[in-house]
């Protein structure tokens, strides 16, 4: 079955920057439209960006001109996210869009003030 693996979060100030990876298995990130969400503590998880089949990409207002989703060709997702402020705060994940029912364990970020 497919299977997510996100890495690269961690403990940054305001203002920092992390860039975040995510691999799959059995899945070929290129050819579906991939997402990156979030989930805050006691928030439901929403979807922050977006890149589809043919590499267009799209953002939630909360990271559009901070954040930035990319893929490469060997089947692996980044999110680089700069700038970043406490509210981004949250465990990260990647996924189909729409998400498929398997998610990963997910990446830790936490934004000091």
């Amino acid at each position: 079955q497919v299977q997510f693996v996100e890495s690269g979060g961690g403990l940054v100030q305001a203002g920092g920057s992390l860039r975040l990876t995510c691999s799959a298995s059995k899945l070929t990130l290129i050819g579906n439209t991939m997402a990156w969400y979030r989930q805050a503590p006691g928030k439901e998880r929403e979807r922050v960006a977006t890149i589809v089949r043919g590499g267009d990409t799209g953002y939630a207002d909360s990271v559009k001109g901070r954040f930035t989703i990319s893929r490469d060709a060997t089947n692996t997702m980044y999110l680089q996210m700069n700038n970043l402020k406490p509210e981004d705060t949250a465990v990260y994940y990647c996924n189909q869009w729409p998400p498929l029912r398997i998610w990963g364990q997910g990446t830790q970020v936490t934004v000091s003030s």
